[in-house]
């Protein structure tokens, strides 16, 4: 753990991204495992992966970690769960390109919800790139006309959606350790694909991807971006990010052969575009405030 904390704060996001980017691909490699088995084993391994980490770190102050989080950091949980399932039924159903364009917009979110919840202004080049991204979102999800591809792409806004609540609790209460809340969020979407789930029993082949999707994946993706941010500049955070949704399709494409359509392909290369457009505004507001 020392060795990690060691680590230059982007760097720490960028492997956290890394890892995040290959969720889509492990999803795609089950071999029969139905959409909840899937989420209650790497939701399991999600969870023990952080109770692992919050041993490690608070060490006899570990229950006194979550005491501290209080009710903020146990609704921040519960609302990530949901972040998690809908990531999981979206990577089922629609293509890892779809699933990962969408989940870029969560800056978009970002700066609408603080419009409402925080009354922090939203400029010109917000709202052009929100009219940008949206305009990408209807050509990927306008072209979705299977009723699977189109719940999933709809799913995927669960993940930008609820991350942007999670960070509106962060900001109101910025004293508050969101790692605990992380495994309230693995526990409650265990719990989910569980109740959700005819069996538990998958084969050890599926065991074995759904170690690797919560212990490697999210576990350690999560673990670095947690780290990381602390020592690194949020824009910085969020243009480091985007290589998640730019690698995902990526690798699916590698080792699944999975083909995202024109549309979809368009509709994503305008949403990063939107995304972008947003980052150069919020680096342009900081270097502002800094130099007064």
């Amino acid at each position: 753990m020392t060795i990690i904390t060691k680590l230059p704060g982007p760097l720490l996001i960028f492997l956290g991204a890394l890892s995040l980017s290959f969720g889509g691909l492990i999803v795609k490699s089950f071999e029969g495992a139905t959409l909840w088995q899937i989420l209650f084993w790497r939701s399991l391994f999600f969870s023990l992966t952080v109770l692992a980490f919050l041993i490690i770190s608070y060490k006899r102050k570990t229950f006194e970690s979550f005491y501290k989080s209080g009710l903020p950091g146990f609704l921040g949980g519960i609302i990530l769960s949901f972040g998690f399932c809908g990531y999981v039924f979206a990577m089922y159903n629609t293509t890892v390109a779809n699933t990962n364009f969408i989940i870029s917009l969560q800056i978009l979110f970002l700066a609408v919800f603080g419009y409402f919840f925080l009354k922090e202004k939203i400029n010109f080049i917000t709202l052009f790139s929100i009219f940008i991204a949206m305009t990408g979102v209807l050509l990927m999800v306008g072209n979705s006309l299977s009723p699977g591809e189109l719940s999933g792409n709809l799913a995927a806004f669960t993940m930008p959606i609820t991350f942007a609540v999670l960070i509106m609790i962060v900001r109101k209460f910025p004293s508050v350790d969101m790692v605990p809340a992380q495994f309230v969020a693995g526990v409650s979407s265990c719990l989910i694909g569980f109740l959700f789930s005819s069996q538990i029993m998958i084969s050890p082949h599926d065991i074995f991807l759904g170690f690797l999707a919560g212990f490697f994946q999210v576990g350690f993706g999560f673990i670095f971006i947690t780290i990381g941010a602390r020592t690194t500049p949020s824009a910085m955070v969020g243009i480091i990010m985007l290589s998640e949704s730019v690698l995902g399709p990526i690798w699916a494409f590698l080792f699944v052969s999975e083909r995202p359509s024109m549309y979809g392909l368009i509709g994503g290369i305008t949403i990063l575009f939107a995304v972008l457009l947003q980052f150069y505004s919020l680096l342009n507001k900081s270097k502002k405030i800094v130099s007064d």
